[in-house]
């Protein structure tokens, strides 16, 4: 079975760094044509896509987090992480893992399976 866990701290301050990490189960993110992706929630908002690590470990990221953003894994422990910096409280959201399958560009459609989410806060 597939599992994703999101972990790290639930409270973040201003302009400091976010990061979280994603532990998977139940498969090798280095398998070949799967994606692993960091989604957020704000409260009263839609998911937004923040940043994808493929199996090969190229990155991708949201242009409008592209500038602060960054993602990486660690493949001994089947971990992928997060780093969000310069956060201000409009980075408070719920943060999601997730994983699907991309073959080239194109992409399954929605992702096959999701982390329960944790909250970040951010406040001084």
């Amino acid at each position: 079975q597939v599992q994703l866990q999101e972990s790290g701290p639930g409270l973040v301050k201003p302009s400091q760094t976010l990061s979280l990490t994603c532990t998977v189960s139940g498969v090798t993110i280095t398998t070949t044509h799967y994606a692993w992706s960091w989604i957020r929630q704000p409260p009263g908002k839609g998911p937004e896509w923040m940043g994808t690590i493929g199996y090969d470990g190229n990155t991708y990221y949201s242009p409008s987090l592209k500038s602060r953003t960054s993602i990486s894994r660690d493949t001994s422990k089947n971990q992928f992480s997060l780093q969000l910096s310069s956060v201000t409280p409009d980075d408070t959201a719920v943060y999601y893992c997730a994983t699907h399958y991309c073959a080239g560009s194109w992409c399954d459609n929605p992702y096959d399976y999701w982390g329960r989410g944790t909250q970040v806060t951010v406040s001084s």
